[in-house]
């Protein structure tokens, strides 16, 4: 049985114009492609659609990795209408890149997300799940997923004097001494 189960992603985000002092795009993922062929290392970016002050490209294409203890996450994930898919873009340190953002991650589970959301250098945007992408995170969640039972704790009892915690300070006890003695 196996512990994890890999499906390539194709990432495809939006670059559209915007109106700011300090920045002329913005970067944002729009969707996934199951099973889409990995481009070429420096390889353009292959337009997919544009429009007057927009384009979607296919930017890369990234393992969505399932493993067998992240079943929770997906579980809840799948109960989201849609379920989404999370992508992570980080922006590019080379000043002779085209591009601002470069996709790092794929993943179906909302915890995982939410890691890379508290860091805050990242883009982490949810694209609606295809439908059978759905199948394929279900059919895993099925296959792999064992609910947790919760135990509860039992506190001690509490003793009856006999603990550290029962005793006078010595600060106290030293104080009461000297205030007898005089």
């Amino acid at each position: 049985m196996d512990k994890s189960e890999v499906l390539p992603l194709g990432v495809v985000v939006e670059r559209r114009r915007i109106d700011h002092p300090w920045k002329d795009f913005s970067w944002r993922p729009v969707a996934v492609i199951p099973g889409a062929a990995a481009l070429e290392p420096d390889a353009e970016w292959k337009v997919l659609r544009e429009g007057s002050d927009w384009t979607q490209y296919h930017c890369g294409t990234l393992p969505l990795e399932l493993f067998r203890r992240e079943t929770e996450g997906y579980k809840v994930n799948l109960t989201q209408d849609p379920p989404l898919i999370y992508v992570l873009l980080r922006s590019e340190d080379d000043p002779d890149s085209r591009y601002d953002f470069l996709p790092f991650l794929v993943t179906a589970s909302p915890y995982e997300a939410q890691d890379y959301l508290d860091s805050g250098e990242e883009i982490v945007e949810g694209v609606a799940m295809p439908a059978d992408l759905i199948a394929f995170v279900q059919a895993f969640v099925d296959t792999h997923h064992v609910d947790e039972v919760f135990h509860k704790r039992r506190r001690q009892k509490a003793r009856s004097g006999d603990d550290a915690f029962s005793r006078q300070p010595p600060v106290k006890r030293a104080r009461a001494a000297r205030g007898s003695s005089e």
